[in-house]
């Protein structure tokens, strides 16, 4: 399974970016997907994820109401439409995606970095 995420960059605070993760080895509506972030100095955290078929989602409290996860199956793709950015989501964005049991978050892609200035 190859996931190769992309869309990162440099915002100031109060943009929008919208991250793209496409899948490729497997079925990817079989499974769900997610993403995760990293900050310097600090331990990769969940930020939001959602089920096979996009009807079910959740996010961390600290984006709650600013980021948007969703999925084109069509295209294989996972995306997260970040909004009203805070310098304190820079960060390296990772998606990520269940190992053959299906179970947590095993699989992850190369990363895309976010810059947001204040």
């Amino acid at each position: 399974v190859q996931l190769q995420a992309s869309g990162g960059g440099l915002v100031q605070a109060g943009g929008s970016l919208r991250l793209s993760c496409v899948a490729s080895g497997r079925t990817f509506s079989r499974y769900n997907m997610g993403w995760f972030r990293q900050a310097p100095g600090k331990e990769r955290e969940f930020v939001a994820d959602i089920n096979e078929s996009g009807d079910i989602t959740r996010c961390a409290a600290s984006v709650k109401g600013r980021f948007i996860i969703s999925r084109d199956n069509g295209k294989n793709t996972v995306y997260l439409q970040m909004n009203d950015l805070k310098p304190e989501d820079t960060a390296v964005y990772y998606c990520a995606a269940p190992g053959a049991s299906g179970i947590g978050f095993s699989l992850w892609g190369q990363g895309t970095l976010v810059t947001v200035s204040s």
